[in-house]
C-alpha cells in the first residue's frame, strides 16, 4: 500500500507539459498547476496577457505579462522539496528497516540497496537488466522508466489504454468498467508507438515548415543586401562627385545624402520588419515543439493528456499559417534599388548631380487620337482609359489593350466600387452604374447639367461614396452608391476642383495654379503651387501622393514623389520625353504591380522602375 501511495505522489508530483517533476510550480485561476518555465513559454506563444490552460483551456490573465505574479502552489512545492531530502529507498528488500536505493533497474522498475544489487546481479535471467546508478539519475542524465500502477488495483500494472475514455488502466478494470460498447481498449505500449509516430510526424511537419520560413529570411537578406549595395554605391558616387566639387557645395551634398537614406531605410525597415516577424513565427514553432515533442516521456493520466492534446492542436494551428509571400519583400527590394545618383556633366552646373530612379518606358498608342477623357486602376489591377468618343479600354502592366468596354458610352470619368461595379459620368454629367461584367443597372443620379456645372470629374472614396467635382459651379458634390440626389455638396472657394482624386478621408484637387490637399468640408489642408500650369496627383501603392510636372512646349514629363503633407521625398521620372500636342491633358495612375502610367491625349507611358 506504501508502494503503491508513493506511486500516485510521484505522478502527481509530474507537470502535464514538461513531464518533469514540477519547478516553481505555478496556480492557474482554474486550479492546475504547472512549471513557471512551461508557463513562460506558453504566455510567449499565445502572444498577449494571458495564459489558455492546456488542461482545462480555461483563461488566466498575467499581470503586467509576469508569470513569476502568479500564485506558487506551496503545497505541492513543499512536497517536493520533502521528497527530494529523502534518499530513495530499497524497493526490493523485505524488511521494515531498508536501506537506501543505490541503482535503478529499468527492466525490473525495482530500486536496489547494495545487498540487492548483488543478488541481482548473480541471477542469471537478470544479467542483461539495464541498472542505473542513483547519481545519474539525481544529476537529469539519464531519466527512468516508470511503471504505471493502477490506483484501485496497486498490484496490478495499466497495461492497457482506452482511447474512448482517454485513460491507461489495468485489465482487471478493463473487464469492470471498459467493456461496454463504446469503449475502445487497445495494449499501452501501442497507443504509445502510435502516440510518439504522431509526435515524430508533427515534429517533421514542424521542420519543414521551419526550412521555409528560413529560405524568406535568406531571401529577405538577399534583398537587404541588394538594397544595401545600391545605397553604398550611391553614396560612393556622391562622395566622389563631393571631392571634386568645391568646399561650398557642401550643403548640396548634405541634402543629396539625406535624401539618399530616407529613401532606403524606409525599405530596409520594411524588410527588416519582414524578417522580424518571421522569426518570431519560426521562434513560436521551435518553443511549442519543444513543449509536445519529447520522444522519451508519455503522458500519463487524464489532465497529462488533456495538456498535449491542447497543444498538439496549437502548434497545427501555428504551423496552418500560410507560406510567407515573396512579392512584399520584393516589391520594397525592387524600390529601394531604384535609387541612382546622377552627376551633372555640364562644366557651368554647380550642383553635385541629383537623385533619380532608373525607369523602363513602354509607350503605348491609344485606339484612337484626342480622346482621353479619364483613366482609373480596375479591381484586377489592369487600367482603365475612358475616351470621350466611346468606351473604355482597358490595358495591363505591360502595355497590352486586353479589352475594350462600353463602346456606345462616351466616357468623362469613372470608378470602381468596392464589390466590382463600375461607375461613368457621361460628357453630359450623367452618372450610370454598371455590374462588375459592365452590365447597366436602374439606379438613377441627379447631377448637375453640363450647362448649370460645366465639366466634370468623378472619384470613388473607401466607403463607396461618389464624387463629382464641377468646374464652372466650382463645387463637388456627394452621391450614395444607391442613387438619388447628392447627399451633401463640397464648396471650392478660391481654387476649381479640375481634376479630384480621393486620398483616405481627404480629396486631393488638380487646378491650373496647384495641387491641393482639401478635407471634406472643402478646406485646404496642404497646398503645392508650382510655375508650370500642368500638374496632375495619384496615389501611390505606398500611400504617398505622385504629381507629374509637364512641361508641354518641350513635351517633358517629370514625376515626383510627396508625403500626405505635399512635401516632397524623391524624384521617380525626369524630364522624359513625350510625343507633343497641342491638347494638354493628361492623367496619372499607379498599377497595383508598381508601374505608374502616364496617359496624354492619345498615348499611354507605363514607367517600370528597376
Amino acid at each position: 500500500m506504501a508502494e503503491a501511495l508513493k506511486t500516485v505522489i510521484s505522478q502527481s508530483t509530474e507537470c502535464p507539459v514538461c513531464l518533469s517533476t514540477f519547478n516553481d510550480p505555478k496556480i492557474l485561476s482554474c486550479s492546475h498547476t504547472f512549471c513557471k518555465t512551461c508557463l513562460d513559454n506558453l504566455l510567449e506563444c499565445q502572444g498577449n496577457c494571458q495564459i489558455r490552460c492546456p488542461v482545462c483551456r480555461a483563461v488566466t490573465q498575467v499581470p503586467n505579462q509576469d508569470v513569476g505574479k502568479l500564485q506558487v502552489n506551496l503545497a505541492l512545492k513543499s512536497l517536493i522539496e520533502d521528497m527530494e531530502g529523502h534518499p530513495q529507498i530499497c524497493t526490493n528488500c523485505k524488511s521494515d528497516e531498508k536501506p537506501d536505493a543505490v541503482v535503478y533497474c529499468q527492466d525490473c522498475g525495482n530500486y536496489l540497496c547494495t545487498s540487492c544489487l548483488n543478488k541481482h546481479s548473480q541471477w542469471e535471467g537478470f544479467i542483461d537488466h539495464e541498472v542505473i546508478a542513483m547519481s545519474e539519475i539525481s544529476s537529469g542524465k539519464v531519466s527512468v522508466r516508470k511503471y504505471r500502477k493502477c490506483r484501485k488495483h496497486p498490484k496490478e500494472e495499466e497495461g492497457c489504454f482506452c482511447s474512448s475514455c482517454r485513460r491507461f488502466t489495468c485489465f482487471r478494470c478493463v473487464v469492470m468498467e471498459h467493456k461496454d460498447e463504446g469503449h475502445k481498449v487497445i495494449e499501452g505500449a501501442a497507443y504509445e508507438d502510435k502516440h510518439v509516430k504522431n509526435i515524430e510526424d508533427l515534429k517533421s511537419k514542424v521542420d519543414k515548415k521551419q526550412s521555409c520560413f528560413q529560405k524568406y529570411i535568406d531571401f529577405i537578406d538577399e534583398e537587404t543586401k541588394s538594397v544595401d549595395n545600391a545605397k553604398k554605391q550611391c553614396t560612393s558616387d556622391i562622395n566622389k562627385a563631393y571631392d571634386d566639387a568645391v568646399r561650398q557645395l557642401s550643403e548640396k551634398r548634405e541634402s543629396l545624402l539625406r535624401e539618399v537614406k530616407e529613401t532606403t531605410e524606409g525599405v530596409e525597415k520594411e524588410l527588416e520588419s519582414m524578417k522580424t516577424t518571421a522569426k518570431k513565427y519560426i521562434n513560436q514553432l521551435t518553443t511549442m515543439a519543444e513543449m509536445v515533442t519529447n520522444k522519451t516521456k508519455i503522458p500519463l493520466d487524464m489532465d497529462t493528456l488533456a495538456a498535449h492534446d491542447t497543444l498538439c492542436e496549437e502548434l497545427r494551428e501555428v504551423f496552418d499559417q500560410k507560406d510567407p509571400d515573396y512579392e512584399q519583400p520584393k516589391k520594397s527590394g525592387i524600390k529601394g534599388k531604384s535609387v541612382n545618383f546622377e552627376r551633372n556633366a555640364g562644366v557651368d552646373e554647380l550642383g553635385l548631380g541629383k537623385i533619380v530612379n532608373i525607369v523602363n518606358v513602354k509607350n503605348v498608342a491609344l485606339p484612337a487620337k484626342n480622346i482621353m477623357e479619364a483613366m482609373v486602376s480596375t479591381p484586377d489591377g489592369r487600367m482603365a482609359v475612358g475616351c470621350s468618343t466611346g468606351g473604355i479600354s482597358i490595358f495591363s502592366p505591360d502595355g497590352q489593350l486586353q479589352q475594350t468596354i462600353l463602346k456606345d458610352v462616351k466616357i468623362g470619368g469613372v470608378g470602381f466600387l468596392s464589390d466590382g461595379r463600375c461607375v461613368v459620368i457621361d460628357t453630359s454629367n450623367n452618372i450610370t452604374l454598371y455590374t462588375p461584367e459592365y452590365t447597366q443597372l436602374n439606379v438613377m443620379f441627379k447631377t448637375l447639367s453640363r450647362f448649370e456645372g460645366g465639366d466634370s470629374d468623378l472619384t470613388v472614396d473607401g466607403d463607396d461614396q461618389i464624387y463629382v467635382g464641377y468646374r464652372n459651379a466650382c463645387k463637388i458634390q456627394v452621391f450614395p452608391a444607391s442613387g438619388g440626389q447628392a447627399i451633401r455638396e463640397i464648396p471650392c472657394n478660391g481654387y476649381v476642383p479640375r481634376r479630384i482624386t480621393s486620398y483616405h478621408g481627404s480629396l486631393i484637387t488638380s487646378s491650373f495654379d496647384a495641387i491641393r490637399l482639401i478635407d471634406k468640408q472643402g478646406a485646404v489642408q496642404h497646398e503645392l503651387t508650382e510655375p508650370k500650369p500642368n500638374s496632375f496627383a495619384a496615389v501611390s501603392q505606398w500611400n504617398t501622393i505622385l504629381i507629374a510636372k509637364v512641361k508641354p512646349d518641350e513635351g517633358l514629363v517629370s514625376i515626383d514623389e510627396y508625403t500626405n503633407e505635399l512635401r516632397h521625398i524623391r524624384n521617380l521620372v525626369n524630364d522624359y520625353k513625350v510625343e507633343k500636342h497641342w491638347r494638354y491633358w493628361y492623367y496619372l495612375q499607379q498599377y497595383r504591380s508598381g508601374e505608374i502610367a502616364f496617359c496624354t491625349s492619345d498615348r499611354l507611358y507605363i514607367f517600370r522602375l528597376k
